[in-house]
C-alpha cells in the first residue's frame, strides 16, 4: 500500500497547502522566486504537513483550520529550507531526480535560496497567537541547526559511536516530524497530555523513516532514489548501515581505503564497499532497529481515542516499515 492512498481523505486540505506554499514563496528577485518555484515544483512526499493535519483531526480541527494550515506550511517551507542547505554542503547535483538549486545556481543562491525559504516560514508563522507554537518551534530550529554542524563535523569519521549516528537522525529528521504532529495538535487545541503522545509518535516514526532512508541508499535503484545508489556513502556520512557493517574489520578497511581521497570517490571501489555491505548482516540488523522504533511508535498511541485518525497513523507506521522507496 502506498502512503498516499492511506490519507487520500486529506486531499482537499494539501492541495489548499499546495497553493499557499506556492504563494508563499514568491520572490521579488526573478532569480530567488524561480529557484524557490524550482524547489516546490520538483515534489515531496509532504510528511510534515500531513501529520500536522492528521494530529489536529484530534482537536478542533473544523475551526481550527486555518491555524493548522499555517502551521503546516511553516513547517514544510523550513524542511525545504534544510535540504537546499543540505545539497551545497553534500554538494549534490540531484534531488528527486531533478537538478538541485545548487547545481544550477550555485552555491551562493541555493545559501540564499534557502535562507529566504526560512525567512518566509517564520513570517508565516508569525500570524498565530499563541506563545506556545512559537516557543517548541524556535527550541527545534536550534535543535536543527545544531545538527546541520554535527553532520558536517562526522563525515567521514569512522570511529564513532551509533548514538552520533542516532543523535544526527533525531536532529535531520524525527525532530521535525514530531514538531510537526505537536504544533497541529496545539493549534486545534489538543489536551497536553495527547499533544504529548502525538509527539512521542511522530518522533519514533521520524527515526524509523530516517534508518528507512539510509538503507534504501544502499538497497533502492537510482531511479526509485532519484539520486545515485550510496550517495550518503560517497558523501561521508556513516549511516547504520555502514556502522554496523563495519565491526567486519576487512569492510572497514574497505572504507578507509574508499575515503582516502575524498574529493574523487573511486564508483569502482564505491561499488564494491555497497556489494560488499549487502553480504554483511547490516541492512538486516538496521530494519530491526527501525521496527523497534515503529513499535515504540505505535505504543505511542496505545492512551489516545479510538478513531479513524488514530487508525490512520497506526496503518502509516506499519507501510513507512515497509517502503521500498
Amino acid at each position: 500500500m502506498k502512503l498516499a492512498n492511506i490519507y487520500g481523505f486529506l486531499r482537499k486540505d494539501l492541495n489548499s497547502i499546495e497553493h499557499s506554499l506556492n504563494d508563499v514563496i514568491q520572490a521579488e528577485h526573478p532569480v530567488l522566486r524561480k529557484a524557490s518555484t524550482q524547489l516546490l515544483e520538483a515534489g515531496g512526499k509532504r510528511i510534515r504537513p500531513i501529520f500536522v493535519l492528521l494530529s489536529a483531526r484530534f482537536g478542533d480541527y473544523k475551526n481550527k483550520d486555518k491555524d493548522v494550515e499555517t502551521v503546516a506550511v511553516a513547517l514544510e517551507l523550513i524542511h525545504m529550507a534544510s535540504l537546499v542547505h543540505d545539497d551545497v554542503v553534500d554538494n549534490s547535483e540531484l534531488r528527486r531526480g531533478k537538478p538541485t538549486v545548487k547545481y544550477i545556481y550555485g552555491d551562493r543562491v541555493a545559501m540564499y535560496t534557502g535562507d529566504y525559504i526560512l525567512a518566509r516560514a517564520l513570517e508565516t508563522i508569525t500570524s498565530i497567537d499563541n506563545p506556545e507554537v512559537h516557543k517548541v518551534l524556535s527550541k527545534t530550529l536550534i535543535e536543527v541547526v545544531e545538527g546541520e554542524i554535527s553532520q558536517i563535523k562526522d563525515r567521514y569519521v569512522l570511529d564513532q559511536e551509533i548514538w552520533n549516528y542516532l543523535r544526527r537522525i533525531k536532529r535531520k529528521t524525527a525532530l521535525l516530524i514530531a514538531t510537526s504532529c505537536k504544533l497541529g495538535a496545539i493549534s486545534a487545541g489538543v489536551s497536553q497530555y495527547e499533544a504529548s503522545k502525538l509527539y512521542e509518535y511522530g518522533y519514533y516514526i521520524g527515526m524509523s523513516f530516517q534508518i528507512i532512508d539510509d538503507i534504501l541508499d544502499f538497497t533502492a535503484t537510482e531511479k526509485e532514489l532519484g539520486k545515485p545508489t550510496g550517495s550518503d556513502l560517497k558523501q561521508g556520512h556513516i549511516t547504520l548501515p555502514v556502522y554496523y557493517a563495519m565491526k567486519d574489520p576487512a569492510f572497514k578497511l574497505k572504507v578507509e581505503e574508499l575515503f582516502e581521497d575524498k574529493e574523487n570517490i573511486d564508483e569502482v571501489k564505491l561499488t564494491e564497499v555497497i556489494d560488499y555491505l549487502k553480504q554483511t548482516n547490516a541492512i538486516e540488523d538496521a530494519y530491526e532497529l527501525s521496527n523497534r522504533y515503529l513499535n515504540k511508535a505505535l505504543n505511542s498511541l496505545n492512551s489516545l481515542p479510538e478513531n479513524k485518525i488514530k487508525r490512520t497513523l497506526e496503518i502509516i507506521a506499519q507501510v513507512i516499515g515497509k517502503r521500498k522507496y
